[in-house]
């Protein structure tokens, strides 16, 4: 008996830790742009780019480990893109965004972006297998006392 669908619990708790932005009309138009402009193998690049940076936190350092030039070529693919999304795909939309909306237009479009990279790579068969295994650690006689059993 599954109380709770783990996978979709830690998706969610993955995409909430970034940071939530109140977005105006002209981000919206701006994130719509840059999640359409962007092709599957730029959001694999961008998602690349997020571990290599998230790999030097020293909390998984042993765990994980990114070499200089990794994480330069990573800075380097995702400047281009994001260069590319800025000054040529949605050179309109941003401009209009930090027009109306300010700088934070600029945070709120790339993080709505970085959102849609990461669901797809917690889509993957692969990662959900490796996130399912979290689930026999759970103890469900502690989760029914809590949520009561599931129907």
């Amino acid at each position: 008996m599954k109380l709770i669908s783990m996978q979709a619990s830690l998706l969610g708790l993955m995409l909430s830790l970034t940071t939530t932005v109140q977005a105006g009309l002209y981000t919206d138009d701006l994130s719509r742009c840059l999640v359409e402009s962007t092709t599957a193998s730029d959001k694999v690049s961008l998602v690349k780019w997020m571990f290599t940076a998230a790999a030097l936190h020293p909390a998984v350092s042993s765990i994980a480990s990114v070499s200089e030039a990794q994480l330069n070529a990573a800075n380097k693919a995702t400047a281009e893109l994001f260069m590319k999304l800025l000054t040529e795909s949605c050179k309109d939309q941003s401009q209009k965004a930090v027009k109306y909306e300010g700088q934070a237009a600029i945070q709120g479009g790339f993080t709505i972006l970085g959102q849609v990279a990461a669901r797809e790579l917690f889509a993957s068969p692969e990662v959900s297998a490796g996130m399912a295994g979290l689930e026999k650690y759970f103890d469900e006689k502690k989760l029914e006392e809590v949520f009561g059993k599931s129907k």
